[in-house]
């Protein structure tokens, strides 16, 4: 079998090398299922209210543990990425030439979330330290 430029030959079967895209590629995934997962906890939070305004106040006292407030930054981060790589995919699939920057709109969205986030970071990151 003769090997290609973007297959490996591993032992259980061709890898994909596909570098930043394949990345790009399963993050965005990665990303997706957990805003969903959130969604899903956040319905079931919500609907602890139902069993009265006491356990809805237990239930919302945990959200002011540093363990969850840095997961609640995980969770920006998350939406935030998954929002601009969205834009990258959408400009790729309805603009035929950003194919060929491909790789340039994939590097131009990482630094895009980077530079989001470093304010964003700041200003929870003051949060959860002060949560300590």
């Amino acid at each position: 079998m003769a090997r290609t430029k973007t297959s490996k030959r591993g032992g259980f079967g061709s890898l994909y090398d596909g570098k930043e895209g394949q990345w790009s590629w399963a993050l965005h995934r990665v990303t997706g299922v957990a805003i969903i997962l959130f969604l899903f906890a956040h319905v079931v939070d919500t609907a602890v209210v139902a069993w009265g305004p006491e356990a809805y106040n237990r239930v919302m006292e945990a959200y002011h543990n540093p363990l969850v407030r840095s997961l609640e930054l995980g969770l920006v981060a998350a939406v935030l990425f998954h929002a601009i790589n969205g834009v990258k995919i959408m400009l790729v699939d309805f603009w035929p030439k950003a194919a060929l920057i491909h790789r340039q709109l994939t590097y131009g969205a990482a630094v895009i979330f980077v530079l989001a986030m470093i304010p964003i970071t700041v200003v929870m990151g003051r949060g959860i330290i002060e949560s300590f």
